[in-house]
């Protein structure tokens, strides 16, 4: 009998504003990926958005609950962002990577590396950058129309560390056009897929 192949974590990363979390639903969607793809839910001490669901867009935690999982050790990774701690499931993202399924994960720099420190020969990282610095100026203020200005000084000011960190990616990719930039990260996860 052959040994049933382990499955692949591909982290997508990118600044506030570089269209990450679209690309990665838009891959989710995509037929030629359809039952290869498990796309992670993490869990987060944010309040939920209007129209989130928790279990469905993260796992809502209440900062004792996140801190007693990280002590647990039930966290592979995490972050502090805008006064809200997000991290990455351990138990299911070890079930499906042992059932064969590509993990689909959407994390910052720090957490990126991280992952592929803990899985370096199933861990593929895609960069997303943004056409411009302008370009991403202007997504962030669109996206965060409500947002204080001082959070969106604080987004931009992450957004140029983590730009400077896109070369530590196996890939990267620029999102100037969405239909392009996923025929290209799709054509990654495929290369990938038969290697």
């Amino acid at each position: 009998m052959a040994l049933r192949k382990r499955g692949l974590i591909f982290v997508i990363s990118g600044p506030s504003g570089s269209g990450k979390t679209t690309l990665a639903q838009k891959l989710i969607q995509a037929k030629a990926l359809k039952n290869k793809f498990i796309k992670s839910i993490s869990f987060t001490t944010r309040p939920k958005r209007q129209g989130e669901r928790d279990k469905k867009d993260y796992l809502f935690l209440s900062g004792r609950e996140f801190k007693e999982k990280r002590q647990a050790k039930k966290i592979l990774e995490w972050t502090r962002y805008l006064d809200y701690y997000y991290g990455t499931p351990r138990d299911s993202v070890e079930r499906q990577l042992d059932k064969g399924k590509h993990i689909l994960l959407c994390l910052d720099v720090k957490g990126a590396l991280q992952i592929k420190r803990l899985y370096p020969q199933n861990t593929v990282t895609i960069f997303v950058m943004p056409p411009s610095l302008m370009t991403l100026k202007d997504r962030i203020r669109k996206r965060c129309r409500q947002t204080k200005k001082e959070e969106i000084e604080q987004r931009l000011k992450l957004a140029r560390r983590e730009l400077a960190a896109a070369k530590r990616y196996d890939y990267c990719l620029i999102n100037q056009d969405l239909k392009q930039a996923v025929r290209e990260l799709r054509g990654i996860i495929l290369e990938e897929d038969r290697i």
